[in-house]
């Protein structure tokens, strides 16, 4: 409804109705996080299939360790929430946001669980992780560097306030000084 200065956008005096128009924010900061979100969940789903499909012959699942298993379910994991969480942040949800979040905080963990799951020191898993000499290196490398900036990416106040903008509706046109005619029975 109007007030006694007009609707509320136009001009008026401070505190009676006067909200200025929001300007929108930039998705910069949200599409980044998003193409990024995409990188590290092709990765991050890349390792357990390639592990899988590297194993030896007459070597099953059931075989394996179980930090091994842990860590091969957080990168597919992981995998899964980045690639919904991607989409959504494209589709300005905040809740893209937020996977992205849980997704790089996953693969973090797994990279982080992974050494110990093969009974390395972190300092020799990370010196044959750069040397390159298997594409899964490489695809750790990606993983390494990737996941945090897709974490800051995803948590900084830009992004946020661009997945939580919404544009005010359109006031309806109403000549400022003409009064709603009466309705007839």
């Amino acid at each position: 409804m109007s007030g006694p200065y007009g609707y509320p956008g136009q001009p008026g005096p401070p505190g009676f109705g006067y909200h200025p128009p929001q300007a929108r924010p930039n998705g910069a900061t949200a599409i980044i996080a998003g193409f990024l979100g995409l990188i590290a969940a092709g990765t991050s789903g890349y390792l357990p299939v390639y592990f899988f499909l590297e194993l030896p012959p007459g070597f099953s699942i059931g075989d394996m360790p179980g930090l091994v298993l842990t860590a091969l379910g957080l990168y597919l994991v992981a995998a899964l929430l980045l690639l919904i969480g991607a989409l959504s942040a494209f589709f300005r949800s905040v809740a893209g946001a937020v996977l992205l979040t849980l997704g790089s905080l996953m693969v973090i963990a797994a990279v982080l669980l992974e050494p110990l799951a093969f009974n390395a020191s972190y300092g020799l898993y990370f010196r044959l992780q750069f040397e390159f000499e298997s594409f899964a290196a490489i695809a750790r490398v990606a993983l390494f560097v990737v996941a945090p900036f897709t974490l800051i990416f995803a948590v900084i106040p830009p992004t946020l306030k661009y997945l939580r903008w919404r544009p005010t509706p359109a006031q309806p046109y109403r000549p400022q000084n003409q009064l709603p005619q009466p309705r007839g029975w």
